[in-house]
């Protein structure tokens, strides 16, 4: 699966929310996504058990931490989150580098290239949040198809 089909099964959930409209959150959150099927790959061999947690929750701490900190209404506590993005989407690249005898090197140049994206999108967005102080758009959640009552799917 490539970026762009991957665009067509993102839940309308999250897709109609204003924080789709950053494409560093887009591409973080597909990051995550891919990125476990690397940890699935790495935790197959026992000395990269570790390596596979922490590349982990390392890629999924980028697009929760951006998912926080656009909640938030001042600038500074904003930007303190995308910090933390920052921070995990370098971690991320570090444990890639460290997959490196495991992973494909196509794999490896993918997504050490897609992080050091990340990071170059990341890192103007913390200046620009100490700068101003920026406020959510107004957007509509629709949760009528929702039910608690409902059977939870298991996997």
């Amino acid at each position: 699966m490539n970026y762009a089909e991957w665009l067509t099964q993102v839940p309308s959930e999250i897709t109609n929310d204003p924080i789709w409209k950053l494409e560093g959150y887009r591409l973080a959150l597909f990051t995550g996504d891919i990125g476990l099927q690397d940890a699935l790959a790495l935790m197959k061999k026992p000395l990269m058990l570790h390596v596979a947690d922490q590349l982990h929750r390392s890629m999924d701490s980028i697009s929760v931490n951006l998912t926080e900190g656009y909640s938030r209404s001042k600038g500074p506590d904003r930007a303190r989150f995308i910090e933390s993005s920052l921070g995990s989407a370098r971690e991320s690249r570090d444990w890639y580098y460290k997959s490196r005898h495991i992973l494909s090197p196509e794999v490896l140049k993918h997504r050490m290239g897609l992080t050091t994206r990340l990071i170059a999108m990341l890192t103007p967005m913390i200046q620009h949040q100490r700068r101003h102080v920026l406020r959510e758009e107004p957007a509509t959640y629709d949760a009528s198809g929702f039910s608690l009552e409902a059977e939870v799917p298991l996997p």
